[in-house]
């Protein structure tokens, strides 16, 4: 049966699953703090947008947000089992560098639904400073009028040179929700865009100066 939150294809009750297993299984490797929990939105649509350093940082999230989660995934991903696991945990493919409204038409009704999307506006794993940002994310949010919950982490990825670690400290920091205007065009588009890559990038310089002094 299909839940109004998830995408069409999804099975609710494995989604619920693998949000379980997500909530713990990445413990014994990394040593997670989540600071402002409480700002998550219990209910209601919300796009979550988030810097992107590795690759364990969709899976980390998606088990740690509390509530159903639907995020935006390379294509690449979705082949064999782990392609059909994704999109029974309804997950939503992206073909990245290609014009494609399946994955925003999917990710829009989901927000009329009442859930969650999540979307790393970087397009791809870098550096995680969010030093450029897509439009997919904002575009969302004016379309579906939901709200933008920032959110960054920490501590994913190794430093330069530093090879793998032991139980690193990860911090992920949950920032105010937003509220982009709709209409203005093109140009309120790549303004909100803005507002959102800005706030992601001060949260991670504070969040670096923090992690820098203890």
């Amino acid at each position: 049966m299909n839940s109004p939150d998830l995408p069409p294809g999804a099975w609710p009750w494995m989604h619920d699953l693998g949000r379980w297993l997500g909530s713990w299984m990445f413990l014994p490797f990394y040593r997670v703090h989540i600071h402002h929990r409480e700002r998550i939105p219990a209910h209601g649509p919300v796009v979550v947008v988030a810097n992107h350093s590795a690759f364990v940082d969709g899976p980390l999230l998606f088990g740690l947000l509390g509530r159903r989660a639907v995020f935006w995934v390379k294509q690449e991903m979705f082949s064999g089992v782990a392609g059909w696991g994704l999109r029974r945990i309804g997950q939503l493919p992206v073909r990245r560098g290609v014009a494609d409204r399946r994955p925003l038409t999917a990710a829009i009704g989901v927000l009329r639904g009442g859930g969650l999307v999540g979307v790393f506006p970087e397009g791809t794993r870098g550096s995680g400073d969010v030093a450029a940002a897509e439009h997919g994310a904002a575009w969302l949010a004016r379309t579906s009028g939901a709200t933008v919950l920032p959110v960054v982490s920490r501590g994913t990825r190794p430093p330069d040179g530093s090879g793998r670690r032991w139980r690193p400290r990860v911090d992920i920091v949950v920032g105010e929700p937003l509220t982009v205007p709709a209409g203005g065009g093109r140009a309120g588009l790549v303004a909100a865009t803005e507002t959102v890559r800005a706030e992601l990038a001060t949260m991670v310089r504070e969040l670096d100066d923090i992690r820098s002094k203890t």
